[in-house]
């Protein structure tokens, strides 16, 4: 077949009618028009930020309430103006990424690993500095109990993140999941901070601080196996970083 018969069976083709009848347009038109709705407008970034805030807030201020203000009651006032307007300026960098994680198109401002990072370098920096007491007793058997205090209300506070924001889409669900569970940990070290009152600094340091870094992991790990489960829609997609 010369070059000429391929351009003009190409062409023929091309020129082949395609076109719907309009009455099968108009058919289809009138079936989709009753479930149509107008979509709800997201609140502003700071309203959804601020109810993750209040979310986490009342976490741990439920969980202390629950087990003791005992660690609130011992601090000075130093401690107090520092830890806790940290905790929340942090937590509300956190919820803010967060929100934008559940927002498709939405300008990512840090990656959650470094936001993780930065957190838990921040809370260590400021352990260290206003924790002066050397001493390891019980290290291992408290520690163990605090790190896991605070990872069980990591979850809840996680959780209730999520569902405040079910309304968004998360297009990387592993870096969602791991702002959320970044989020829940600090949840989770604000309810320490206002419980325990073992003030010694390699306990605060290495048991109240890694609430953080668990709970992120586990959020990531959450949502990535979430990925897999039949009829998540999301066997085989690669998120974008």
């Amino acid at each position: 077949m010369k070059d000429e018969d391929i351009d003009d069976v190409l062409n023929e083709v091309a020129c082949a009618p395609h076109d719907l009848k309009p009455e099968l347009l108009q058919h289809i038109a009138d079936s989709i028009k009753p479930s149509l709705r107008p979509a709800r407008l997201l609140p502003p970034t700071w309203v959804m930020t601020g109810s993750l805030v209040l979310a986490c807030a009342t976490v741990s201020l439920a969980g202390a309430a629950r087990a003791g203000f005992f660690g609130f009651a011992k601090m000075d006032l130093l401690d107090r103006s520092l830890i806790f307007p940290a905790l929340v300026v942090l937590a509300c960098v956190t919820g803010s990424a967060f929100v934008h994680e559940m927002i498709p198109g939405s300008l990512r401002r840090v990656s959650p690993g470094a936001l993780l990072g930065f957190g838990n370098a921040a809370l260590l920096g400021l352990f260290a500095l206003l924790f002066r007491d050397f001493r390891t007793d019980h290290f291992f058997s408290i520690g163990i109990v605090c790190l896991v205090t605070g990872f069980v209300h990591a979850i809840p506070a996680a959780l209730l993140a999520w569902l405040l924001l079910r309304r968004g889409f998360a297009v990387n669900s592993v870096s969602a999941g791991l702002v959320a569970g970044t989020l829940g940990g600090l949840a989770g070290v604000g309810m320490l901070e206002l419980h325990c009152p073992n003030f010694q600094t390699a306990h605060v340091l290495v048991w109240h601080a890694a609430v953080v870094p668990l709970s992120g992991a586990a959020g990531a790990l959450v949502a990535w196996t979430l990925r897999f489960l039949p009829g998540s829609g999301a066997q085989g997609r690669t998120n974008p970083g």
